[in-house]
């Protein structure tokens, strides 16, 4: 006899960061590049964001590409209009993958300073 997993529940083997094609995870990170969230800095990719759902989603993106995260640091706080402050969030990552393209992408389309840092 056969035992099928119900689609209903979810599997307990399959993580979340799995279920990221790398194909959607190197369009998600190209992006992030553009809009200057996202920048190269020696070996390493520097993640900046308010929003830690953000963060969630370029862990994903890394691990489907087959990087690591090394830290996620809440830097500053940061002003919002005229009477709210954010945290900021910055995710430093490491891809192992020699054979991905997101370094000569960011060195064409990216920055060198993210959306965040001071202009001083």
């Amino acid at each position: 006899m056969k035992s099928q997993l119900s689609p209903s529940i979810p599997s307990v083997l399959e993580p979340d960061s799995a279920r990221m094609l790398p194909p959607e995870a190197q369009k998600k990170m190209q992006c992030w590049i553009r809009s200057r969230h996202l920048i190269c800095s020696g070996n390493f990719f520097v993640f900046e964001t308010v929003d830690f759902s953000a963060v969630d989603r370029f862990s994903a993106c890394v691990a489907s590409l087959g990087g690591t995260v090394i830290s996620v640091d809440p830097v500053d706080k940061i002003w919002m209009g005229d009477h709210r402050q954010v945290l900021l969030y910055r995710s430093k990552a490491s891809l192992h993958a020699p054979c991905h393209t997101l370094k000569q992408y960011w060195l064409k389309y990216g920055s060198f300073r993210t959306r965040f840092d001071s202009q001083a």
